[in-house]
């Protein structure tokens, strides 16, 4: 079989910067320090006049870039998500949420598969952090190409925008030519009867190959990317629920307050189904090997296979 396509999204963010940069000059990037991690330097080293180091001070780069959008700029503020979400909540909040700014948060290095640097740098609540302000614009794409598609869309859509990126290299899934990325629109990526399997991010690949295994099984599993986690698409969603009985949601995320809790109050308010969460279970990651953390928590292809069995069992 051939060798699988692997980028990480924050190298697509990255690239993806650049090459808008060069069609829209009133679009900026901040960092904090972190160009060379986060890859807005592919951007630095093409329009450097345009991008602004504002060294270790998230708080004040959110600020920066809010008075940047004030003043007709397109801000891209990057750093990673521990920072981005949880060290500026207050200045996201505050200056760029509640006077609802053109300002769009590059936040890269999310979820568990930040690996080796731990607990403290393991961002699973980014998510549930940035849904709960109000007209906050949530996306967590699931490779590449859709990590492109989805910085050109933020850059178009008028108000603040979370976008969620991986350190990991992830499989590219979404190169065929009838792939379109839509603000608030899931994709069903292989139909089934049996249950729907709503996932986002890196685990939107693993979903897949789960699908697989269960299909070998003579289990039919339905696989949705929701890529845009706010605003939701509940009509998707609710079509799936009525369709196959039974869902099950993936993230690379906590249970609390992401994918899943979205999915359910979706889910609760229109045509309440059996929902199963696969995701971080209320606890702080650790330091290791990502695809290793992966495996350990249950995220990987066949942790989800494992935990599907158990629940429709």
């Amino acid at each position: 079989m051939p060798e699988i396509k692997k980028i990480a999204t924050r190298e697509s963010y990255g690239k993806a910067l650049a090459e808008l940069g060069a069609k829209y000059d009133n679009l900026v990037v901040l960092d904090a320090d972190l160009a060379g991690a986060t890859k807005t330097d592919t951007f630095m080293k093409v329009f450097p006049e345009r991008h602004i180091d504002c060294g270790i001070a998230e708080a004040n780069m959110t600020g920066i870039g809010a008075g940047l959008a004030a003043a007709g700029k397109v801000p891209f503020i990057s750093t990673f998500a521990m920072f981005a979400a949880g060290r500026s909540f207050e200045q996201v909040r505050n200056s760029i949420g509640y006077p609802h700014l053109n300002v769009k948060i590059g936040a890269t290095h999310a979820g568990i598969s930040v690996g080796e640097d731990g607990a403290s740098h393991q961002c699973n609540e980014d998510i549930a952090l940035m849904r709960v302000i109000p007209g906050m614009t949530v996306i967590n794409p699931s490779d590449d190409i859709e990590a492109k598609a989805a910085v050109e869309a933020a850059y178009h859509h008028e108000g603040p925008v979370y976008l969620r990126f991986g350190r990991l290299a992830v499989p590219v899934i979404n190169d065929n030519p009838d792939y379109k990325f839509e603000l608030g629109k899931g994709i069903v990526l292989r139909e089934g009867k049996d249950l729907t399997i709503i996932a986002t991010g890196l685990e939107v690949y693993e979903s897949l190959v789960a699908a697989e295994k269960l299909a070998a099984e003579g289990i039919e599993a339905r696989v949705i990317n929701i890529h845009t986690i706010k605003p939701l698409d509940e009509e998707l969603i609710i079509k799936a629920a009525k369709e196959t009985g039974k869902i099950v949601t993936v993230e690379e995320h906590s249970v609390i307050g992401g994918l899943g809790s979205a999915v359910c109050d979706c889910l609760a308010a229109n045509v309440p189904t059996k929902v199963l969460k696969i995701g971080i279970n209320d606890v702080f990651g650790e330091s290791g090997p990502a695809k290793e953390l992966l495996a350990k928590y249950g995220l990987d292809a066949e942790g989800i296979y494992k935990k599907i069995k158990d629940f429709l069992a």
